[in-house]
């Protein structure tokens, strides 16, 4: 093994180091991505005309902040918040500085799977429940967000996967990760071996990801 891959052998530690630095990276920035994408996505649907609290400005408004986050490519993204990442972290470079933009780029993302999502809730289970008295918070948390939960949390998944390659792109700029291993030892050093390995551990991540959301999916769809 140490003929095939001589600079992975001299430099495993590295790449322990990298694997971590990347599943750091996706599994905080996927937390809070969750945690602001949610409230987005159920704001994005209520403040929707015709629906349970219509307020166009706001619905506008929002959809227009999560267009522009949306449409600005991830790399440059990153670059508008270096100085924001400095700021808040003292550094921006390193696996933390990059949660920012990872988050800023994939929690506008995700929070149009969940109003997408949200949408597919027949709608004679909602006014099922207003006819029944319940208030408009029942109504999210016990209508809403249960109907909606596998597809929610296939968009997890889907979300997850997206910022694996996040985080690699953010690793060239100084993130750190498998996505600066690649670049700086097996691309910039001539490390083949080095770029072989990184890259099959960044598609090991994703496809790990993506069975173990396949079967949380399945457990939480009832149908």
């Amino acid at each position: 093994m140490a003929e095939l891959f001589p600079h992975v052998a001299q430099n495993w530690d590295g790449v322990l180091q990298a694997t971590w630095e990347t599943l750091y990276m996706v599994g905080a920035s996927l937390f809070f991505s969750v945690l602001l994408g949610i409230p987005l996505g159920v704001l994005l649907v209520l403040t929707s005309p015709g629906h349970l609290v219509p307020m166009p400005w706001l619905n506008k408004l929002l959809g227009t902040l999560v267009n522009v986050f949306r449409s600005v490519p991830y790399i440059v993204l990153i670059l508008w918040l270096l100085p924001v990442s400095r700021l808040l972290f003292g550094t921006s470079f390193g696996p933390t500085a990059a949660i920012l933009s990872l988050v800023a780029g994939a929690a506008p993302f995700y929070a149009r799977l969940v109003e997408t999502a949200l949408r597919e809730v027949d709608a004679g289970v909602i006014e099922a429940a207003r006819a029944m008295g319940a208030s408009l918070w029942q109504i999210v948390i016990k209508v809403l967000i249960p109907e909606a939960l596998p597809a929610m949390a296939a968009g997890v998944t889907v979300t997850g996967v997206g910022l694996v390659g996040y985080s690699a792109m953010a690793g060239v700029i100084g993130s750190g990760g498998l996505g600066a291993m690649a670049y700086n030892f097996g691309f910039n050093g001539f490390q083949n071996d080095t770029l072989f390995v990184a890259t099959l551990l960044l598609i090991l991540m994703v496809q790990l990801f993506q069975a173990a959301g396949d079967r949380i999916v399945r457990r939480l769809d009832k149908r």
